[in-house]
């Protein structure tokens, strides 16, 4: 293990005093992990979601996210800052983040499914900052504790939930040095939140549109009741989808169509690549109620899936979506309205007419079309 230390701390010799303080630590000749950082003239102290306490360079100019989440926050927070992707864009991410992004370097996951985080690339980058977002999980701080020591770069974790993204940006203003950034995003996300959740606690439960959230290459995998992934589907309607054990994968659980049958659902959503372009058509699934009328619809897709997958801010968006398309006459604006503002805030991108059009061509209520 301490070979392997060694490797990473001589590619991270770029760092300066902090990264040769965090090696000295990896390789077990410095005070330990757990005493309390000192700031001095040229660092600070910065207290995480979890309660570390992590020393920091006074201005932070390169930062590194430590998987999917926190690249999809960092790129709507502060992408110039970025040394690094955890996967690369697409043709159409690129588009609205910008095609400097194309030949970034990209590093992989450290705390996802799978951790293919490459250390050695990240070490070799010289990030000041490894970033984490999203969920607090039991083992979350020992990770990231072990991840820090390793790589002697400081690792934060800044907590990203749906109901208070408002907090997340305002820390990570605080983070970055980029208060105003970060307030202007905080307020936008309390807002839309806000504006969702009065108008969905204005319904009755008993008057909440039935839902299922389906994928997969045969629409037979269910984005399950009370799952991570179900966060906005359980909010803005009466999911039907409940099973003994949720998922928390983006993959959801695996079901049969009898079971959907049984469930019977009033509207479905299709995630992109399943099987909306057929179902129609597919007498198997002719029993189904929001098959049969036509209620069904694709969850919006780019830059990433609105509504889940990986659960994050662009849940934000798919928020906004799911219940104009439900209850539209619940809101003063339009699915279209929305989809505007938040490109246009969280990306700083104009959403032109044309590709809002083919965005949503599948996505609208059937009499907005």
């Amino acid at each position: 293990m301490r070979k392997a230390v060694a490797v990473l701390c001589t590619a991270a010799l770029g760092l300066g005093a902090l990264g040769a303080a965090g090696c000295a630590k990896g390789s077990g000749s410095a005070p330990a992990a757990t005493e309390t950082p000192q700031a001095t003239s040229d660092t600070r102290v910065f207290t995480d979601s979890l309660g570390r306490e992590v020393e920091l360079p006074a201005r932070i100019t390169r930062v590194c996210p430590s998987g999917h989440t926190a690249q999809q926050v960092l790129l709507t927070m502060a992408p110039d800052l970025m040394v690094g992707l955890s996967q690369k864009l697409n043709d159409d991410q690129l588009k609205v983040f910008g095609d400097q992004f194309r030949d970034y370097p990209v590093f992989g996951a450290v705390l996802g499914a799978k951790d293919d985080f490459n250390r050695e690339a990240v070490a070799a980058a010289a990030p000041q900052v490894i970033i984490d977002t999203g969920e607090v999980k039991k083992d979350s701080v020992e990770r990231l504790d072990a991840l820090q020591e390793q790589l002697g770069i400081p690792v934060v974790f800044v907590k990203a939930y749906l109901e208070d993204y408002g907090d997340t940006y305002k820390t990570l203003g605080e983070l970055l040095g980029r208060e105003d950034r970060g307030n202007q995003l905080s307020e936008y996300c309390s807002s839309v939140y806000r504006t969702t959740q009065d108008a969905v606690a204005a319904i009755p439960e008993s008057e909440r549109v039935r839902t299922a959230y389906l994928l997969g290459e045969n629409g037979l995998n269910a984005i399950a009741k009370t799952s991570g992934q179900a966060q906005v589907v359980d909010m803005v309607s009466d999911n039907v989808a409940v099973v003994d054990n949720a998922s928390g994968k983006g993959s959801g659980n695996e079901v049969s169509l009898e079971q959907i049958a049984l469930w019977n659902p009033d509207l479905v959503i299709f995630q992109k690549g399943s099987v909306y372009d057929a179902v129609g058509s597919d007498p198997a699934w002719a029993g189904i109620s929001a098959i049969s009328s036509g209620n069904y619809y694709e969850v919006p897709n780019s830059p990433w899936c609105w509504m889940n997958n990986p659960p994050t801010v662009n849940q934000l968006l798919g928020m906004q979506w799911f219940a104009r398309l439900l209850y539209p006459d619940a809101f003063d604006d339009s699915i279209q309205d929305v989809a505007k503002t938040y490109y246009k805030t969280m990306y700083g991108y104009d959403l032109g007419d044309e590709e809002l059009s083919e965005l949503l061509k599948n996505s609208l209520p059937k009499t907005a079309k």
